[in-house]
């Protein structure tokens, strides 16, 4: 990494901890997270929106909060941790949301689908047990222009239920997959 002394005005070198690694980079002091994120890092899960932090697309995790990366400059995230839903799955297994989102037909076109999980994931770290109000509010800046949010709330419950050891899942007849009514962990075997 380029040493900070040697850096133009305007420039910062930084090392920022991201999904529990160290990415050394240097950027443009007024870059955003999401720009350095994707930019940068070449984590590209995190979705470029609208840049006024009115669509959630771009919704990370610092320090276990959710925040709209387009609105954050990467400078600020420098001392804290980082997540992006590259960073949601555990090893090789997924996250409860990931596994939830898939199996119940939860993400549509995908686009808003990071900031979603990624904001949900804040809340079930919360908040284990959420009803739908409190889904709804803590979903409330992200937009889906695919879905009536019925099955992302549900999916959210879901998750929560798996995360508590509670066997709710959603009934059968709320699933509509393509090729099975079945979850995708009973596909696969």
């Amino acid at each position: 990494m380029t040493s900070p002394t040697s850096l133009p005005p305007g420039v910062t070198a930084a090392v920022l901890r991201v999904n529990g690694e160290d990415y050394p980079v240097v950027f443009p002091t007024h870059h955003t997270l999401l720009e350095v994120l994707r930019e940068k890092c070449g984590l590209t899960g995190t979705k470029h929106g609208c840049e006024l932090g009115e669509c959630g697309a771009c919704a990370v995790r610092v320090d276990g909060e959710a925040v709209l990366s387009c609105l954050k400059l990467a400078v600020e995230a420098q001392g804290c941790a980082v997540q992006t839903v590259e960073g949601l799955q555990n090893d090789n297994e997924l996250h409860p949301l990931q596994r939830t989102f898939a199996d119940f037909g939860a993400a549509q076109c995908g686009y808003c689908t990071p900031g979603i999980l990624m904001v949900a994931s804040a809340l079930l770290d919360r908040n284990d047990d959420p009803d739908d109000a409190e889904i709804f509010e803590a979903l409330s800046g992200n937009l889906c222009r695919c879905t009536g949010y019925h099955r992302i709330v549900t999916a959210v419950r879901w998750a929560g239920a798996m995360a508590r050891g509670d066997d709710w899942r959603p009934p059968e007849e709320d699933f509509h997959g393509a090729d099975s009514q079945a979850p995708l962990a009973e596909r696969s075997g």
